[in-house]
């Protein structure tokens, strides 16, 4: 939408009073924050943030004032008010996509942290289990220990009562010696006593090594399941701090991304003050030729009498 010549320059006037009277509180607002550099409480470092927002939003408009200014000088239009606006709804609309990629990283690290004191508390059940796994096994070998001197007791038992039966048979035969009635019947005693004893021996050593083959076999057993267990738990551990390396590469992957896009924002705000600077020294020296006449920006009446004053010395010459 263009203007009217006449339009612009009203428009144009307007703009450059509020110019200056921006440039009158921006100077306002430098005295009152270095007034504030002074005091170190967490009032005045609030009040000093707030003088400086300020400051930065009147060179903004400023900045904004004097390309709108140079605008209507020169084309008569607004255009760059309109793409002004735009620009600062395009900001907005960025900084709340940046506020909201930084709300999804912290939910993000939030729930890796969760997820780590969960794969910390696992850790810590699976060492409870291998302890444990330890503690059985060790109660096995203690086990298999106790049924080997069990067996060797039972042994040892045995070959005593063997020799003791073949003491009272050597016994026997001395008797033989002495009579022969009396020996035949110690000797059925004494065989009867021998057959007993051999049974006897003979079901408690069967029943030694039936309980011996049970014991066997419940320690296969509880071993095979401990070992089974074992590589279940050693499995999930695997599994576990693979997950959590993963997790940690994706979060060194965010954080990089993160600082990356802080560089370039800090880039463009560096880059967007010194335009801002050169834009306002611009519209500032622009401002001193206009109001002084200088340049091109001459008054119409000053090049009127120049001519004039040309043309009376040409008639005199004449």
């Amino acid at each position: 939408m263009s203007l009217s010549r006449i339009q612009s320059l009203r428009l144009a006037a307007v703009l450059e009073d509020c110019s200056d009277q921006l440039d009158i509180v921006g100077h306002t607002l430098t005295v009152k924050i270095n007034r504030e550099r002074g005091s170190r409480s967490s009032a005045a470092a609030r009040e000093k943030a707030r003088l400086t927002k300020l400051r930065r939003d009147c060179q903004y408009i400023s900045q904004k004032i004097s390309t709108l200014h140079l605008e209507l000088q020169e084309k008569q239009s607004f255009s760059s008010l309109q793409q002004a606006v735009e620009e600062e709804g395009q900001k907005k609309r960025k900084a709340e996509n940046m506020r909201e990629a930084e709300r999804e990283l912290e939910q993000r690290k939030q729930t890796v942290q969760r997820q780590q004191e969960e794969l910390q508390q696992k850790m810590e059940t699976l060492e409870d289990m291998f302890r444990l796994a330890k503690d059985l096994e060790h109660q096995l070998n203690e086990q298999s220990s106790k049924i080997a001197n069990e067996k060797k007791t039972a042994e040892k038992t045995a070959e005593l009562k063997l020799q003791q039966i073949q003491r009272e048979a050597g016994q026997t035969e001395k008797l033989l010696e002495v009579g022969p009635a009396l020996l035949q019947k110690q000797l059925k005693q004494e065989t009867r006593v021998h057959e007993e004893s051999k049974k006897f021996l003979q079901n408690q050593h069967g029943e030694l090594q039936e309980q011996l083959q049970q014991w066997q076999q419940r320690t296969t057993q509880m071993l095979q399941e401990k070992k089974q267990q074992l590589n279940n738990v050693c499995c999930k551990r695997t599994v576990k701090l693979d997950r959590l390396t993963e997790m940690r590469r994706k979060f060194r992957e965010m954080e990089q991304v993160v600082m990356e896009d802080r560089e370039e924002q800090e880039i463009l705000r560096q880059q967007q003050a010194e335009a801002r600077a050169a834009t306002k020294l611009q519209a500032w020296w622009r401002g001193c030729m206009v109001r002084r006449g200088l340049g091109s920006f001459k008054k119409a009446e000053e090049v009127k009498k120049g001519k004039k004053k040309k043309e009376v010395k040409k008639k005199k010459k004449k």
